[in-house]
């Protein structure tokens, strides 16, 4: 079935809210291949979105940002605002993967803390973070743990850990 073909799709932050784009991961790992200029790559990546999903003729400037930092983040050239607590879980999207998902839900939720969370199915970018064991779990640009499922209680130090370093506002 041709529904079954299509690509997953990727969630990044656009504006204020986390949207899930189709065909992303895949026009991402193109530009980094060829290593296109940013500019280049930013319409590039735009084009191929639009393609694939609704993009308000509005919206098109928030999403070329949008795309920019993804690409500049994925480049390792910028990282996320400070004071922002991001996590990574990478995996193939399985029931571990979504179960390590969920304690970090509660975690988060336990200390009332707002993180940029997302999952990151592609190989590619896996091996790129220097993981060659899944599940893995990846808290400010620091490997937690991988090839294994880390306990609640581990999840949950590494949660608060992480946010005193940043001094991570709480959620109100």
């Amino acid at each position: 079935m041709e529904s079954q073909d299509r690509p997953a799709p990727r969630t990044i932050r656009i504006g204020s809210a986390n949207v899930g784009l189709i065909g992303l991961d895949q026009a991402l790992n193109k530009a980094l291949r060829e290593q296109m200029p940013e500019d280049a790559a930013v319409d590039f990546l735009f084009a191929a979105i639009a393609g694939e999903n609704y993009v308000p003729m509005t919206a098109e400037p928030i999403y070329r940002e949008a795309l920019r930092v993804e690409y500049r983040r994925r480049q390792g050239i910028q990282s996320p605002a400070p004071g922002i607590l991001t996590i990574r879980v990478l995996g193939s999207g399985c029931v571990t993967c979504n179960k390590l998902s969920g304690l970090l839900f509660e975690a988060l939720q336990k200390f009332a803390l707002a993180a940029d969370m997302e999952s990151v199915h592609d190989l590619d970018e896996i091996w790129r973070f220097g993981v060659t064991k899944t599940p893995a779990l990846i808290i400010n640009n620091t490997v937690k743990c991988a090839g294994r499922m880390p306990s609640p209680a581990e999840v949950e130090a590494w949660v608060r850990e992480e946010s005193e370093k940043l001094q991570v506002k709480r959620v109100e």
